[in-house]
């Protein structure tokens, strides 16, 4: 018996199956994960300033109290430690156990851990801080998990001529739950404005931040975890993926059943299992594997690594950009609800001009385009806009040439999201075997994260002025903004070299990319001989 065809019949099934209603809910099922990915992550940039005058006044100050820098730190970057670890562990654990069976676990561990991190407990701030420290590392760990799995799901059911754009689509949920993070701040601060009312810092210190403040950032935080408990029960219901199922689990009748009852294309059922893999099969450490798909592995993996460093440092830091250019007053002439509205409002408007639209350009055009030339695209003009909000910095801080700076700040994220922010997401989920897919995913995502940690802690310091007067509490002089966005243009014009390491994957079959169907191929011959 021909083995090979009969095991790639439910794959090429998938391949040329019509994009249908099941596509959709796939993408609004893995797409969650990502909404509460986003609103998570990026939440927590709107409370820390309200963190900072809730626990940390200190009476007689001209200023009202923030975190201290390692504090800051902690709160800002432990969800992404934890995000690291997550993506290594069930990126693993995804290949060996199969996708779906881990899948909802990780929503769980979301759904949990962002209600106890809203409800962090303790009397003195430092207790405070450590419980939504430890809670925030474990959300991260949950997140961590969705990023291999509901790339890796997405891309096994996708067919070919449509795949970069529904792995795209999952992928820019994380638009709407950045949107969703600032409009849903903006309606708490508003509501506890309306009903308690306080004065300005500058006016009354204690009195501007109300005791009932410390209620407004718990619910900001607890909130992330709705989207995913509803998208919970429709997790534990999809099938295993036919690609996991017919290669890794060589069960090819279960492929073939399980993809009839949720795509609407007829699959014989093929004979029942596919035998075990012949020779060929390599395993990840192998030299096999290094010299396949070494070179690919190192490229999604650094390219992410320096998107990412790019990435993070912009937005963790949009609030002090924000000030530094007046969007936000100066924070003793607002009260502590006033603030987290003018700074929710400010990432809103961000976010809703240049962030949204770039991921769905992406989105439409990835298939067309191809994913090489938009990353590629991507970085060119990450590196010319930071650039140019660089080298005449002196000029972008006067007051007349505010919404220039601002303009050129939202194509640097609009050409981020329309380039290698989606991309590097993408094509990992594409190009290695099934049996690795999940794993290298992981591996990718994970040297991103740990970009994303340099940049979220890197430029905490490097950002602080060189004139130890005009630092933040707390913090050693640094290198300044202007030298910072210099040294990001360098990061962008390195991520636009290493993406030629990286190969073309649209319109090919997963299999064809990961040269899965050669390996049988050959298993066959040696079987015939």
């Amino acid at each position: 018996m021909d083995m090979a065809r009969e095991q790639l019949q439910v794959l090429n099934a998938l391949d040329v199956a019509k994009t249908q209603w099941y596509h959709f809910t796939a993408i609004i099922i893995a797409g969650m994960g990502f909404f509460t990915d986003a609103y998570d992550l990026f939440c927590i940039s709107l409370v820390t300033k309200l963190l900072g005058r809730i626990y940390y006044h200190v009476d007689g100050s001209g200023k009202p109290g923030s975190l201290p820098p390692n504090v800051s730190a902690a709160v800002n970057g432990v969800a992404l430690c934890g995000t690291l670890a997550g993506q290594l562990f069930f990126g693993w654990l995804g290949d060996k156990m199969g996708r779906k069976r881990v899948y909802g676990l990780t929503l769980m561990l979301m759904v949990i851990c962002s209600v106890c991190s809203g409800l962090s407990f303790g009397s003195t701030p430092k207790a405070v801080m450590a419980t939504l420290c430890f809670f925030r590392f474990w959300l991260g760990f949950g997140i961590g998990g969705d990023y291999p799995l509901s790339a890796t799901i997405m891309s096994e059911y996708a067919n070919k001529k449509t795949r970069g754009a529904f792995i795209a689509a999952v992928f820019a949920m994380q638009g709407f739950g950045i949107l969703a993070g600032g409009i849903f701040a903006i309606i708490v601060s508003s509501a506890f404005k309306a009903k308690f009312d306080a004065p300005p810092y500058e006016v009354d210190a204690i009195g501007s931040t109300v005791p009932e403040a410390d209620y407004a950032w718990r619910i900001i935080l607890i909130f992330g975890a709705f989207p995913a408990a509803l998208t919970y029960y429709w997790r534990t219901k999809m099938p295993e993926t036919a690609r996991y199922t017919a290669l890794v689990a060589k069960n090819a009748k279960q492929a073939a059943s399980d993809m009839s009852k949720v795509l609407q294309v007829d699959i014989e059922a093929e004979p029942q299992k596919v035998e075990e893999e012949g020779k060929s099969a390599y395993g990840f450490f192998s030299k096999e594997f290094v010299s396949r798909h070494g070179v690919h592995l190192i490229g999604t993996a650094s390219t992410w690594f320096l998107l990412d460093i790019a990435f993070y440092s912009q937005n963790l830091f949009q609030k002090d950009i924000f000030s530094a250019i007046g969007w936000i007053p100066p924070a003793k002439t607002m009260n502590a609800m006033d603030e987290v509205y003018k700074i929710a409002r400010a990432q809103t408007l961000i976010a809703l001009c240049s962030t949204v639209p770039g991921y769905w350009f992406t989105v439409a055009l990835i298939d067309r385009m191809g994913r090489f030339s938009i990353q590629l695209t991507g970085f060119f003009f990450m590196t010319v806009f930071m650039f140019a909000l660089a080298i005449p910095y002196d000029h972008w801080t006067h007051k007349d040439n505010r919404i220039g700076f601002v303009l050129m700040y939202s194509l640097t994220f609009f050409f981020a999201n329309f380039g290698p922010n989606a991309t590097t997401f993408v094509v990992p989920a594409e190009i290695f075997p099934a049996r690795f897919r999940s794993t290298c995913h992981g591996i990718s995502a994970a040297t991103g994260k740990a970009g994303a940690i340099v940049g979220a802690f890197g430029f905490l310091y490097l950002a602080q002025s060189k004139d130890k007067a005009k630092t933040d509490a707390g913090y050693p002089p640094g290198i300044g903004v202007k030298n910072s966005l210099l040294l990001l243009g360098v990061v962008n014009f390195l991520g636009l070299l290493l993406t030629f390491l990286v190969p073309e994957s649209k319109g090919k079959s997963l299999e064809e990319l990961s040269g899965e169907t050669q390996d049988n191929n050959n298993e066959q011959e040696n079987d015939n001989v």
